[in-house]
């Protein structure tokens, strides 16, 4: 008798396939990002520039990721998310490159910016079209993975940052660094776009087709745009720990830099943990729960980090507030792409909205360190984590129309 397992079925192996793509992508994306980060302060120095003018630099990156958001739901809609993220990956290696060479060889600020906007544009089109395609590999496989997908960014991001650091204690030059990571970013993530999923057959129960809809529609839906504003709140969350939460621990406990570098990496392996867990507990208590947890905890650890009274209390707050910022975020997304139809669109949407907060945050905070102290300004933290748990239950899981998976 043959007590052999029956073989998976072709669609749950066509997914798990995707899935390991998705995650691939996802943590590619994060590398190339992590890898110009972490070269900022000598690209800085090769050009000559003052904090101010650096800062104008960076602004190029905004600019190409703020054109590329609005419009990547169209292009993901009218030639699919692996060709979106195969040509995405070919402008952010284009764009990393140029703007290596206009640091290290050319010595142009205007060569360095014209990589940036390339690369702005290549990073925003690969992010959505890479939520879009996790939020259709989620559907097929029944259970919650995009945590998952974001923790593979935020290990990518780690593995950029130290690779980064490396290079530049042996003194790699800047343009030799970024184009390696460039190329093998790219040719890496356009073989792992081979295994996305086929474009699906979407159809209502009854087994006519559906229609997509535009992006325009979807910026005049109320719930997309609360959805939004809730991976905006996320983003913050998330991205204040990122700009300010070691500097907030140096300045107001007055410990070392290397202390401040130690709360932030508990911050990140928190977050990072509570993605990899955050799967399974959203698969078993819903959505809607765990969004208004992960706000509680939020506001309850940055309490922790700023009234804390103690190093090691600020220390048990960072845990906290990166569990809080972990699953936020790619529960808005897997919330905006529920309906496959208006998926595209409305991640578009969402992330331009929740994108905004990364342009917004450090200004405002800075703003508020000027006058309040950088560790009181943290409390923004509470503020945007109170209004995600507010607006959360826009993101209630929806049923979408039945998609089938041709070949």
């Amino acid at each position: 008798m043959n007590h052999s397992a029956p073989a998976p079925s072709p669609d749950l192996a066509r997914a798990v396939r995707a899935r390991n793509a998705v995650a691939t992508v996802f943590a590619l994306n994060g590398l190339a990002l992590a890898s110009w980060m972490a070269r900022i302060p000598e690209v800085r120095d090769l050009l000559g520039l003052t904090p101010g003018e650096i800062g104008r630099v960076l602004l190029a990156l905004a600019v190409g990721s703020l054109v590329a958001l609005p419009t990547s739901g169209f292009v993901v809609g009218k030639i699919g998310a692996a060709r979106t993220v195969a040509g995405g990956s070919v402008l952010v290696a284009t764009g990393l490159t140029l703007a290596g060479i206009g640091a290290d060889t050319a010595g142009a600020v205007a060569v360095t910016a014209a990589g940036l906007v390339l690369f702005g544009y290549g990073s925003g089109s690969w992010d959505v079209a890479m939520n879009v395609e996790g939020a259709a590999v989620e559907r097929l496989l029944g259970r919650t993975i995009m945590p998952r997908f974001h923790a593979a960014f935020s290990l990518g991001t780690v593995t950029g940052a130290g690779l980064s650091a490396g290079t530049a204690a042996i003194g790699v030059p800047v343009v030799a660094h970024l184009a390696t990571v460039s190329i093998i970013a790219m040719t890496v993530t356009i073989v792992a776009t081979r295994s996305f999923l086929p474009h699906a057959a979407e159809v209502h129960d009854d087994g006519t087709p559906v229609e997509k809809i535009s992006v325009l529609t979807a910026w005049r839906e109320p719930r997309t745009l609360l959805i939004g504003l809730m991976v905006m709140c996320a983003a913050l969350v998330e991205g204040i720990a990122n700009d300010w939460l070691a500097l907030g621990l140096v300045d107001g406990y007055e410990v070392s830099n290397t202390v401040g570098a130690i709360g932030f990496a508990i911050f990140l392996s928190a977050m990072t943990v509570g993605r990899m867990a955050g799967t399974q507990l959203v698969d078993r208590f819903g959505r809607l729960p765990i969004l208004r947890v992960s706000a509680v905890l939020a506001t309850g650890g940055v309490l922790l980090v700023v009234f804390g009274g103690s190093l090691w209390v600020a220390l048990i707050g960072s845990i906290v507030w990166g569990f809080g910022a972990a699953l936020g975020f790619p529960l808005g997304m897997s919330a905006g792409a529920d309906d496959p139809r208006r998926a595209a669109a409305r991640v578009s949407v969402i992330a331009s909205v929740g994108y905004t907060a990364f342009l917004a945050g450090p200004p405002i905070l800075g703003w508020l360190g000027d006058h309040e102290g950088v560790l009181n300004a943290l409390m923004a933290v509470a503020a945007a984590a109170i209004v995600l748990g507010l607006v959360s239950p826009a993101a209630r899981e929806q049923r979408p129309a039945r998609v089938e998976v041709g070949d």
